[in-house]
């Protein structure tokens, strides 16, 4: 018999379910279960399925609003503009239909020019400075209220306390709000690692998680203990306050007020044409491994900034800015041992403890094999070379087996 597929509403009904967990696991306790990609499935899954049935759309629908929520603990902030999020792109075809949606919306017939920089893979902040003076840092929350931090971003060498004008001719404003990204560079991510490993303490899963929850104590004195914060600023809440007509000339503004921008033509770069911006994405996905810090993948941004004001945005993102993800890292190593893990209810988890390899800008000798059914179906085996992958904030996995370069001595799991 041919299986029934499900019914509409309770697969929307389960998916919604299933993402809102995954998304308060992600957001409010630094935690991953599944891979951005395996994520990301269950979202286009979700919005697949709402666009088939738009009877059962909802606005409470993760669809169709920012994730992420104000945790127990911190004082709630209010966005003077809503902090969204993007939508995102893993295929080229995707970011030509984003491509000609903008061209479509502005009526423009010829090219776009983009601004491209690297998709971060840290916490979105908002810092609130009044007639100079940082009053208010804040998480980016569900999008409308975040949690209040400021006491801990204080403690982030990158972020002044006090703007300085070092710019010809540069004022500093009333009141600015500068949106921005706080992460943790790898090599700081490494070194904390290896103090808590020492201290008997267990390891941090990702830079991601660890700059989330480093910027999220509520003792500031642990952040500024930690002394291992970096972060970039991107954006203002309302650039039109600024006087800059492109987004280039926007973070030329920022950087002017002593604010710290990603300013390295090798990994920003202004694209006149959307060939620009897959040549500037290959760029930067081929070097990724050397960056200082963890990239998903890249942001375009249309640089024009009054066609984004006419552009708009929807409920949860803009329409003039897309995420390109980048593919997950791979790398090959070989299997030393496999090891049993046992799990908080008793599961019990196979890991291949390998050779050390980089892989997505960390050096990783542990990678998860998930079941004894994968291990006999991939038939991976000590001494084994075997491919491995980060899709995501997860502990890396064991893709598959490299042909031919099986061992004599490749010892069977047991």
């Amino acid at each position: 018999m041919t299986a029934q597929p499900p019914d509409p509403a309770q697969e929307i009904t389960r998916l919604r379910e299933e993402i809102e967990r995954h998304n308060r696991l992600y957001y409010e306790e630094n935690q991953s279960e599944i891979s951005d990609a395996e994520y990301d499935v269950l979202v286009r899954r979700l919005q697949a399925l709402e666009e088939a049935h738009p009877d059962l759309r909802s606005t409470e629908s993760p669809t169709e609003k920012v994730s992420g929520a104000v945790a127990s603990g911190f004082q709630p902030v209010t966005h003077a503009a809503p902090m969204l999020s993007l939508d995102n792109a893993f295929t080229e075809g995707e970011v030509r239909d984003f491509d000609a949606r903008v061209k479509k919306f502005l009526g423009l017939t010829g090219p776009v020019t983009y601004w491209v920089e690297p998709k971060i893979d840290g916490v979105a902040i908002e810092l609130v400075y009044e007639n100079g003076e940082l009053t208010v840092a804040a998480t980016r929350g569900d999008g409308r209220v975040g949690e209040d931090v400021t006491a801990n971003v204080k403690t982030i060498q990158d972020v002044p306390i006090r703007l300085r004008a070092i710019g010809k001719d540069q004022t500093i404003p009333d009141r600015l709000d500068v949106r921005g990204e706080v992460y943790m560079p790898l090599e700081s991510f490494q070194k904390l690692n290896e103090k808590r490993s020492k201290a008997g303490e267990p390891e941090l899963a990702n830079p991601r998680n660890a700059a989330s929850g480093t910027l999220r104590q509520l003792d500031a004195k642990i952040t500024a203990k930690r002394g291992a914060l970096a972060m970039f600023a991107y954006a203002a809440a309302r650039p039109e306050d600024t006087g800059a007509a492109t987004h280039e000339a926007l973070l030329g503004f920022l950087r002017n007020l002593d604010l710290r921008v990603n300013r390295n033509t090798n990994e920003v770069a202004r694209c006149s044409s959307i060939e620009d911006v897959f040549e500037a994405y290959r760029r930067l996905a081929e070097q990724r491994d050397r960056m200082a810090y963890e990239a998903d993948g890249v942001v375009i941004k249309v640089n024009d900034l009054d066609a984004q004001r006419r552009l708009g945005t929807t409920s949860r993102s803009p329409r003039w800015a897309l995420a390109y993800k980048f593919p997950p890292a791979q790398a090959e190593t070989v299997v030393e041992t496999i090891d049993v893990q046992v799990g908080r209810t008793g599961v019990l988890t196979p890991v291949a403890i390998m050779r050390p390899v980089r892989l997505g800008g960390v050096t990783v000798s542990r990678a998860t094999l998930h079941n004894e059914d994968n291990v006999r179906s991939k038939d991976v085996r000590v001494g084994d070379t075997v491919r491995i992958q980060r899709a995501g904030d997860v502990i890396p996995e064991v893709v598959d087996v490299v042909p031919g370069k099986r061992p004599e001595s490749a010892q069977v799991f047991q």
